[in-house]
């Protein structure tokens, strides 16, 4: 199952993909508020085995430090993203929280690599155009697309920001989010959840007249 609670200052959806049978939990862009993270564990009994970084910009990482001060955690990040995550000028964390917040993460993955976190198969898909390293996460056991700020409900992510490239978005769109399959849930990084179908259907940036 897939849980989200929304945190930070812009609004940002921190998901918990949870193993049913074991609690079990991945932790997708914990944004903000560790303590509330931490609280969401211990309520509802959960161990969180790891984390997962669909970009680098400030708004997805800032909660992993006192993460990693309370539990010993891999963390999973596209592996064209270690520019942004090391930089602070170009994650916006300087500027926007009045600190720097850099990321290592433990493994970078390569476009179409499989995990396993929790007894669940991911398998990170690189797209970039938000970001020069941005990157879903495929479930297939659970039909879900963790997409970041690639892909929202109506819409896609800005592209104007450092590394980010509304040509690369483009071939990102065409050639990595349109060949999915209808049904997949896609849990984006801000806004409400959504399906394949219904963006190939109703999202301007996938139904081609924007092209």
């Amino acid at each position: 199952m897939i849980k989200s609670i929304v945190l930070g200052p812009v609004q940002t959806n921190v998901y918990f993909i949870i193993n049913d049978a074991t609690k079990e939990c991945v932790i997708a862009d914990p944004a903000d508020s560790p303590d509330t993270i931490a609280g969401i564990m211990d309520r509802n009994g959960l161990t969180p085995v790891a984390v997962i970084l669909t970009h680098g910009h400030y708004d997805h990482i800032a909660g992993i430090e006192g993460l990693l001060s309370r539990w010993k955690l891999p963390i999973y990040a596209s592996s064209e993203e270690k520019r942004l995550l090391s930089d602070v000028d170009l994650n916006h964390s300087l500027m926007s929280y009045g600190r720097g917040i850099t990321v290592k993460a433990d493994r970078f993955l390569e476009d179409g690599e499989e995990f396993e976190e929790a007894g669940i198969v991911f398998r990170c898909i690189h797209t970039p155009g938000h970001t020069e390293g941005s990157c879903c996460y495929l479930i297939e056991s659970m039909k879900a697309l963790i997409s970041g700020d690639t892909l929202f409900e109506g819409s896609i992510g800005r592209t104007d920001l450092p590394t980010g490239d509304m040509n690369q978005m483009k071939r990102t769109l065409e050639e990595k989010i349109k060949v999915l399959d209808d049904e997949i849930e896609v849990y984006p990084g801000h806004g409400g959840i959504t399906t394949i179908k219904d963006e190939k259907s109703w999202n301007p940036f996938l139904g081609g007249d924007f092209f």
